[in-house]
């Protein structure tokens, strides 16, 4: 794709429990791939290892920008069975942004109505701009219905590109991405490109999800890495 990928706003550090990276070392990583915003989105309770609730509270000791990176503070939140994510408001109020996301060791397939269902629940929640990885079929979408409700509620889909790499795992992966995505373009709906990254090599990786936006045709202007200020105008954000 001609136009070049700012950010990268789906990453975990050694404190999600189960990465490898500092916030220095994932900061630094970004700015070798010449990225100006970083969003660090530690995985939210229910997945084993992760921080405490407490570790959100205190996110403004971190400095604002590394490395010359812009560093945002994020959570990926856990889609429970009820419709609801795995974050209390408490701790929410502290973050720029939520990834809300279906997680095998959080949440048991319901089928592909009431999967949809509890996903769109989740999209409701203010502060949840972004629904990770919606791509395998263990837990399939209606996805007719998910990208009308993304653009009713103002959330961008994922393109993941950890998915991608690890696609063999996750059921019908691509054409589940394919069909999203003509669905995205047909309705006008933003997505956003993630290296869902748990290591400072995989930070602003993007080659496989780049490949598979060239491959459908999709419209650049619905990305949302391309442009800072774009990105920030969807999250209702002013920078500091």
């Amino acid at each position: 794709m001609n136009h070049p990928f700012v950010l990268d706003i789906h990453t975990h550090t050694i404190a999600s429990g189960h990465a490898y990276g500092t916030i220095r070392e994932m900061a630094q990583a970004a700015s070798g791939r010449r990225l100006s915003l970083l969003g660090v989105s530690e995985h939210a309770p229910g997945i084993p290892g992760t921080v405490d609730p407490i570790y959100f509270t205190n996110l403004s000791v971190i400095p604002k920008t590394l490395y010359g990176v812009t560093i945002l503070h994020g959570c990926e939140a856990n889609i429970l069975n009820d419709g609801t994510i795995s974050l209390e408001e408490r701790y929410i109020h502290f973050l720029d942004y939520l990834i809300a996301g279906m997680h095998g060791r959080c949440y048991q397939d319901e089928g592909r109505e009431k999967n949809t269902e509890n996903v769109i629940s989740c999209m409701k929640h203010e502060k949840v701009f972004f629904i990770s990885h919606p791509d395998d079929s263990h837990t399939p979408l209606d996805y007719e219905a998910f990208v009308k409700a993304a653009k009713q509620y103002h959330v961008a889909p994922e393109v993941n590109n950890s998915s991608l790499i690890k696609k063999e795992k996750r059921l019908n992966c691509v054409s589940n991405y394919k069909e999203m995505l003509t669905l995205c373009m047909e309705y006008g709906v933003p997505v956003i490109v993630s290296s869902d990254a748990h290591d400072p090599s995989g930070v602003g990786e993007f080659s496989l999800a780049k490949e598979l936006l060239e491959q459908v045709k999709f419209d650049r202007r619905l990305i949302l890495n391309t442009d800072v200020q774009k990105f920030y105008e969807f999250i209702g954000k002013q920078p500091d």
